[in-house]
């Protein structure tokens, strides 16, 4: 079992996944495969280079190219604008189809089982990220955001989900999401446009994985949180006064009754835990307005009379004594998706 998640394994795994990637190019004009371009690719991340040029720099150095013949299989390293050409026209979604491959090897191997979050649930983080920006260079493909001088600047982002829990110090990255632009769209693609997609799709490659999906403020909205609904996935996922006033209000309202319980947990730091919930309140003031379970956290250090951290969410699980501090954790595990950051390359459109 262990033997199918090793390097060289994971790499023929890469390998068979980037020869079935078609090639629309002339035969005869082909000097490089797009397997071969896609691998130094990897090499170059692998590797940690800053700078496609850097990479070709470093391949200038016998030992450094053999190295990289040894471990990815490149005889032949492109240069970098022929690997910047060929790299760019591969759709995203033709290497992303490894993802689903290596999350197979990695339940077959037994490793998955680590990350049960609850009663069979495995937790998934969600969280966009910038990665280029600029005033002068674009494609069609950018994002676009007019500043206060009248100024326009480019962007590429992605949405990358992440498999996490909160004991858990490794993260498993899923397949990133592009948000960019498309041909004939009226409206620029958003964070939770993508966040619908992803869902979609995981829920596709994984139809029968009991999912809880957790995220920051933006994304505990009705659209997103039926579109959770509609894929079968839990959620756990932030809620800020500011912006669900009518919901906190209700929950006032059942605090003055009585209604909202308690739970205070003493550490050996000199930290107090306290944790409180209701169960069965209103997201918003819609009338198709989704019921939602709510809860929060502080955690007040009794040494500096202070409260040091404080959060809360909503969620489709019932919250009870028996599980708000799992809940908790789940919620605040979100953070490990800084882990990922490497399937960013990945996403280059």
């Amino acid at each position: 079992m262990k033997k199918g998640l090793g390097f060289h394994s994971l790499v023929r795994e890469l390998s068979e996944c980037f020869l079935a990637i078609p090639d629309a190019r002339q035969p005869k004009k082909v000097t490089y495969s797009i397997r071969d371009c896609l691998m130094s690719g990897m090499g170059m991340m692998f590797l940690q280079d800053p700078s496609l040029l850097q990479f070709q720099r470093r391949m200038q150095d016998e030992y450094e190219a053999n190295n990289l013949e040894t471990l990815f299989g490149v005889s032949e390293i492109p240069a970098d604008t022929q690997m910047r050409v060929v790299i760019d026209s591969v759709p995203t979604e033709k290497i992303s189809k490894i993802f689903p491959v290596f999350l197979k090897l990695l339940q077959r191997g037994r490793h998955l089982k680590n990350y049960n979050f609850m009663d069979g649930y495995y937790l998934i983080a969600l969280d966009g990220s910038e990665y280029f920006t600029s005033e002068e260079i674009s494609c069609p493909c950018c994002l676009k955001k007019e500043s206060k001088t009248g100024k326009t600047r480019y962007h590429h982002q992605i949405l990358q989900p992440v498999l996490v829990h909160p004991k858990m110090r490794q993260v498993i990255p899923l397949a990133p999401e592009p948000i960019q632009n498309t041909d004939g769209a009226e409206k620029q693609d958003c964070e939770i446009n993508a966040a619908k997609r992803v869902i979609e799709k995981i829920r596709k490659s994984h139809p029968k994985m009991k999912i809880i999906i957790t995220g920051d403020g933006l994304y505990s909205k009705q659209p997103f949180i039926e579109a959770l609904i509609q894929e079968k996935m839990s959620f756990i996922l932030v809620a800020k006064p500011d912006d669900h006033k009518i919901m906190y209000k209700m929950i006032e309202n059942r605090d003055k009754l009585d209604n909202v319980r308690e739970l205070e947990v003493s550490d050996d730091k000199g930290n107090l835990h306290i944790y409180r919930w209701t169960n069965g309140v209103k997201l918003n003031g819609n009338q198709s307005t989704q019921m939602v379970n709510y809860f929060e956290y502080e955690l007040f250090n009794q040494e500096l009379d202070k409260i040091t951290y404080k959060n809360s969410w909503v969620t489709n699980i019932i919250v009870g004594k028996e599980n708000v501090q799992d809940l908790v954790r789940g919620g605040r595990a979100r953070w490990k998706i800084g882990r990922s950051r490497p399937s960013l390359a990945l996403a280059a459109p």
